[in-house]
């Protein structure tokens, strides 16, 4: 049995925190990591700069709300559907993730958790566990699933890695340029045909 394991912004959705740097005009919450490869930096970074500002959890969900997920993604996220099952390992949070998830189909998601004060200030964020992605994978593997993952970013690279197949979906130059050994498509039909391609069953339903 193979499993589909994906990352969710800038795969499946648009990335929230730069939907929310340009609804609020902090252009420094466009930092994400496909810049800041060391997660716990960027974190620091965007909580001290919601708390210069004064923004609390109800803005950036009021943002969340009006997102919608990327073109073709719901078509694709249902043809993966019917040829594996799919698991989202994403380094967002479910504080943020409900909207959007419905809109995909309420696929499994594994992400992470706000702490949130009675204020509605978020005061810290706290991981799933320690190297998330990588670490989801190997579990998946000790029940002898074999795992086909697809991601964007530099957090992307230990889960693509851990997998039997890794592939880069719309990632960055900097990115592919740093991982060439994980073939990189730019478009859903192309992603279908890497995940075709990784796959050792015949997928041709």
């Amino acid at each position: 049995m193979e499993i589909a394991c994906l990352d969710l912004e800038g795969v499946l959705i648009p990335e929230i925190w730069i939907a929310f740097a340009e609804e609020t005009g902090i252009d420094e919450l466009r930092a994400t990591t496909r810049d800041i490869p060391d997660y716990d930096v960027l974190m620091k970074q965007r909580l001290a700069l919601l708390d210069k500002h004064g923004l609390g959890l109800r803005e950036i969900q009021e943002v969340i709300a009006r997102l919608e997920p990327l073109d073709g993604a719901v078509e694709f996220t249902n043809w993966l559907r019917e040829r594996f099952q799919v698991v989202i390992l994403s380094d967002t949070f479910y504080e943020f993730s409900q909207p959007l998830m419905r809109q995909l189909g309420f696929p499994t998601l594994l992400c992470h958790k706000l702490e949130v004060n009675e204020a509605g200030k978020v005061v810290d964020y706290r991981l799933r566990q320690v190297n998330p992605k990588r670490q989801a994978v190997l579990a998946l593997k000790t029940l002898y699933y074999r795992i086909i993952a697809a991601g964007d970013s530099y957090n992307d690279t230990t889960m693509l890695a851990e997998a039997d197949a890794g592939i880069l979906f719309s990632a960055p130059d900097n990115v592919i340029k740093e991982f060439p050994q994980f073939p990189a498509v730019h478009s859903y039909e192309d992603l279908k045909q890497a995940f075709i391609n990784a796959s050792v069953r015949d997928l041709s339903l």
